[in-house]
């Protein structure tokens, strides 16, 4: 048997099955219970620093620099 015919032979059986458990096993460890507050959290990361809404005039004017925008 060649060397190619049982590396094949073993992707499509063994290799095949352990992919298929990997996911399986990614699947339910994302969807555990107790996750929730995990995924909360990382969902409203990008708004942790929020110290105030954002108004129309905040927004830099053309040509101006952070410093004289944000004042």
């Amino acid at each position: 048997m060649e060397l190619y015919t049982l590396l094949r032979h073993f992707a499509d059986s063994w290799a095949m099955l352990a992919l298929l458990l990997v996911f399986l096993g990614v699947v339910v460890w994302a969807f555990r219970p107790g996750s929730r507050r995990t995924h909360d959290d990382a969902a409203n990361a990008i708004f942790r620093n929020d110290d105030r809404p954002a108004r129309d005039s905040d927004a830099p004017a053309t040509g101006a620099s952070m410093k004289e925008a944000w004042k």
